[in-house]
């Protein structure tokens, strides 16, 4: 299995990877959303984990990227709200 981890926290991003590959699966990492948009809609994934505060964009950005190229790529929503 495939995973994209699009997240901008970079110490966050790195443990949810590591703790991923040790389970056997394989890993990409993107941190800002017009990158991830390109990335994802060039590369196959059987997840996307997708923070929506990025820079350069929005998680919903990346979303919308994802949906209206056609792909059904399962998409969890991973994010910090201010309390």
């Amino acid at each position: 299995m495939r995973i994209l981890i699009v997240e901008d926290d970079r110490a966050l991003a790195s443990g949810l990877k590591r703790s991923l590959i040790s389970l056997g699966y394989s890993v990409d990492h993107e941190f800002d959303a017009a990158e991830a948009a390109a990335h994802v809609t060039r590369e196959t994934y059987s997840l996307v984990i997708l923070d929506l505060g990025l820079p350069n964009g929005s998680g919903y950005d990346v979303l919308r990227a994802i949906r209206r190229s056609g792909l059904h790529t399962p998409v969890m929503i991973l994010t910090v709200s201010p309390c």
